[in-house]
């Protein structure tokens, strides 16, 4: 509504970048049902909320809601007719978690080779985590040309939660040789992870990849005896470059001389010192 884009607009007055993020739903579903409206409808709707933010502020993105059940045509229609109107970065969705990453992939792609005038914005990818594919879809987005991701720390966020913004800096870390990096400070992961999971009173399950408290655990003995013999056989990470305190050999059930030994050396070693 154009009062919710002005009231924005009020309060990024002293913003030193201000940007302005507005859109509306695409899908048949939302159009239809949340809407009880058409295609060409939206689409005004879509260019008039872009051109009533470019009057406050030069950063305009726009999502297109619900754009993994969007179909690719029109979708393509909304996202030349708002970059025409003045959006800089184009939002594009998948609301529901549904897309697969090879479907998601492809609809990136397709806006890529059929807007003609993509070039002059930035494509973001913002994925749901209902099915478990938030991160495999926002990466697969980035490679197929987008070049922002929405995502949060720990993953939190509406429903089963967002893309994980530690999975995808360590993803692209880690697969280096795909030529794309972010500016993240590593190492700083695991200490706001925990501050954000104090904060909000939302605890970090234990096996979430990169903070969660087992992602450095290992338990079985066949896993323990390779790693002691070499951590790279089963750590692709080093604790420490993302702000984890260290590894961990837990005794179970499952463990072998290898881990038992490790133990008892650390426990002589700590007997000494004192």
């Amino acid at each position: 509504m154009q009062k919710d884009i002005e009231v924005a607009a009020e309060a990024l007055k002293l913003a030193r970048n201000p940007r302005i993020h507005t859109g509306i739903g695409t899908s048949d579903l939302h159009i239809k049902a949340k809407f009880n409206s058409t295609r060409e409808e939206i689409l005004e709707r879509a260019i008039q909320c872009v051109k009533w933010a470019r009057n406050f502020v030069d950063n305009v993105e726009f999502y297109a809601e619900d754009a993994g059940r969007t179909d690719n045509d029109y979708l393509a229609r909304v996202v030349e007719a708002v970059i025409k109107a003045g959006a800089t970065t184009v939002n594009i969705p998948d609301t529901t978690g549904y897309c697969l990453p090879h479907q998601y992939g492809e609809k990136i792609a397709y806006l890529k080779n059929n807007v003609p005038n993509i070039d002059k914005a930035i494509i973001s990818c913002h994925c749901h985590n209902d099915l478990g594919l938030a991160t495999a879809n926002s990466i697969s987005g980035v490679l197929n040309g987008a070049r922002q991701i929405e995502c949060t720390i720990n993953g939190l966020g509406e429903r089963a939660g967002n893309t994980s913004l530690e999975e995808v800096v360590m993803i692209l870390k880690q697969h280096y040789t795909l030529g794309y990096h972010t500016n993240i400070k590593t190492e700083l992961l695991n200490p706001v992870s925990q501050l954000v999971a104090d904060t909000m009173r939302m605890p970090v399950q234990a096996n979430k990849a990169i903070v969660g408290s087992n992602a450095f655990s290992h338990s079985s003995g066949i896993h323990q005896d390779g790693f002691l013999k070499d951590a790279l056989c089963y750590e692709i990470i080093k604790p420490e470059e993302v702000g984890a305190e260290g590894s961990k050999i837990v005794l179970t059930a499952r463990s072998g001389r290898s881990a038992l030994a490790h133990r008892f050396q650390k426990t002589r070693l700590r007997v000494y010192k004192k």
